[in-house]
């Protein structure tokens, strides 16, 4: 009689199987640590946080044009507000002067999560970027966030 029953399994595909089953495990902590709420993100120093709503499109008429991302004094001096629906954090790293950087961390892509204690944080994997200019202050990244252009006029800072 043949035996008809499944052929036994090689060596070869356990160790595929299992290779897929970490690269898949790797990629999920890797990955983005938003709530997907699109709302406003956590902060550092003072306390403050991003508006809860939307913030509203600008109109182009010399106001900086850009989508009003904050008021400037939501933003905390020697802090910031990370806007993750928009994927840039916002930095206010000395009295009126802002500064601003996307939120897409340059390890592995995750957006940061917050600012403290003079530093922009990643989440997922602990990266640390500094405030003033965006230069990697702990890894594991190795890149530091790339400058994203803002204004603020009137008292509203805008993407530019």
């Amino acid at each position: 009689m043949t035996d008809t029953s499944t052929p036994p399994t090689s060596r070869r595909s356990v160790l595929a199987a299992a290779g897929a089953v970490s690269l898949a495990a790797a990629l999920t902590a890797c990955g983005d640590s938003d709530d997907g709420s699109g709302h406003g993100g956590d902060t550092g120093s003072g306390g403050q946080s991003a508006p809860e709503q939307s913030a509203p499109a600008g109109n182009g008429d010399g106001d900086g044009g850009g989508r009003e991302l904050a008021r400037a004094s939501e933003i905390p001096e020697g802090g910031g507000v990370v806007f993750k629906e928009q994927k840039v954090v916002v930095t206010q790293p000395s009295a009126g002067r802002y500064e601003a950087f996307s939120a897409v961390c340059t390890h592995q892509g995750c957006l940061v999560s917050s600012v403290a204690d003079g530093a922009i944080v990643c989440g997922c994997h602990n990266s640390r970027f500094d405030i003033a200019d965006g230069s990697v202050r702990g890894g594991p990244a190795t890149q530091p966030l790339p400058r994203t252009d803002v204004t603020v006029e009137g008292g509203s800072v805008r993407l530019a």
